[in-house]
């Protein structure tokens, strides 16, 4: 292994800056997120050893047959678009400052967003973001910029994990304010919207949501509007080969997680945000928008615009601070779309709805299972079991190495003991079959 700094060269640098030590700089992140101490041998290996041992002790992971969703989804990934994307004219793009030099690039840039606006029925899509969090919180906060208000609504079946991001963007500003629309059988109940609304910048809503339950969309549009809020949708992109796209039930902002979209899992990341909008909303997208025109010639061209420069050299100014793009991960994405195109996403999607309906009826029939809620739902359903989920799914793992779900009591107490359960296009029924079986064993 090759360390370039000594101990003396990282002494001299935290004098250099005033630090104590390398822990003085990393104090602020909570230790539980910091990587502990490794237990490494203290004999010297040389290269060939190391990798020896390396292997020795890679043998002893294990891949479990997996039924984990809650926004992360693992999926057939054809493979051609790893073909594609590992030509190194794509590996080692960067960002295409200079239009003439980067026309491949920005070409794939231009059709992403043309993908993405198609999936999501939107007027106008960015260039990528970070992941599906990040674009929610965006979305919310260039609502936040369009109304000048500070109340932000949001139904509770939105993925935690993107409130934890959007509270993030607020945090020093106790003016801010987050009111939950109740939860009712597993959706949002509508009828609490009016006395909600009421001087709100946006209502937030994910369909299918975290619960795996398709939100009805229908009136909460025009119920946002009637209160000068506006609209923040976020939707599993695959589902919206069966499922209405938000621009068709009157979002202003709608906003996803392109891992979908031929992204490995990977160990988490990296993702891909997904970001679309409304026309008269474009100059509140965060990142940079490719647009195509035509050279002096009078052929066709493609260009960044729309690009605030104040996300480079006045970031204090700036709508947004963010100024990146997944540029190989949104190219994995629109090599994955065109290759399925319209039909082929919705077949996508309908294989994922059968596998998940095929599990829920056969875990629902088990002694002591029942399905906690009776709404449609996409891929993934709430299962309630008896006694703990969370030990449930350890003595599964342990015993047949299978992953029966995510355990639901730490975000969502009020459901009792339940799992999660995800089954995508990539569980047989053999599969689905032996998940039964291992539940029923351990019951």
């Amino acid at each position: 292994m090759y360390i370039p700094h000594t101990e003396a060269d990282k002494k001299e640098m935290l004098r250099a800056i005033g630090a104590a030590s390398f822990e003085d700089l990393v104090k602020q992140v909570p230790s539980k997120f910091l990587w502990p101490r490794l237990d490494l041998p203290q004999q010297s290996l040389d290269e060939a050893q190391a990798a020896a041992r390396l292997s020795e002790l890679s043998r002893k992971n294990c891949r479990p047959l997996s039924f984990l969703g809650a926004g992360a989804y693992e999926r057939y990934t054809p493979a051609v678009v790893k073909a594609i994307t590992s030509r190194t004219e794509f590996l080692t793009a960067y960002t295409p400052y200079q239009p003439e030099a980067s026309q491949g690039t920005l070409q794939a840039i231009y059709e992403f967003q043309s993908t993405v606006c198609a999936l999501y029925a939107m007027d106008c899509a960015n260039a990528s973001m970070y992941d599906g969090a990040s674009s929610f919180a965006e979305a919310v906060r260039a609502a936040v910029r369009v109304t000048g208000r500070k109340k932000i609504v949001y139904a509770a079946g939105v993925n935690p994990q993107y409130m934890d991001t959007l509270k993030t963007y607020f945090a020093h500003s106790p003016e801010y304010s987050y009111v939950k629309v109740p939860m009712k059988d597993g959706g949002m109940d509508k009828t609490a919207l009016a006395g909600l609304l009421e001087g709100a910048a946006c209502l937030a809503v994910q369909t299918p949501n975290f619960l795996g339950l398709i939100e009805d969309m229908t009136g909460v549009s025009d119920a946002a509007k009637k209160a000068g809020a506006l609209l923040v949708a976020a939707a599993d992109p695959v589902s919206l080969g069966i499922l209405t796209p938000p621009g068709e039930y009157g979002a202003d902002f709608a906003v996803g997680e392109g891992q979908s979209l031929g992204l490995p899992l990977s160990y988490g990341g990296p993702y891909l945000g997904l970001f679309s909008c409304k026309k008269e909303h474009v100059r509140q997208m965060p990142g940079r928008i490719c647009g195509m025109t035509k050279d002096k010639d009078g052929k066709r061209g493609f260009v960044l615009t729309l690009q605030a420069r104040e996300q480079h050299i006045r970031r204090d100014k700036a709508a947004s601070n963010i100024c990146s793009n997944e540029a190989l991960c949104a190219l994995s994405a629109t090599i994955y779309s065109a290759l399925y195109g319209p039909e082929g996403l919705k077949e996508l999607a309908e294989a994922n709805s059968g596998a998940a309906a095929f599990a829920a009826e056969k875990l629902s029939a088990i002694k002591g299972c029942s399905l906690k809620f009776k709404s449609p739902f996409f891929n993934e359903f709430v299962l309630a079991v008896p006694g703990k989920a969370a030990a449930l799914r350890e003595k599964v793992l342990a015993v047949k190495g299978i992953d029966i779900g995510l355990p639901l009591t730490p975000l969502y107490p009020e459901l009792g003991e339940t799992l999660l359960v995800c089954a995508t296009e990539t569980k047989t029924e053999a599969d689905i079959l032996k998940l039964e079986a291992a539940i029923k064993e351990a019951i």
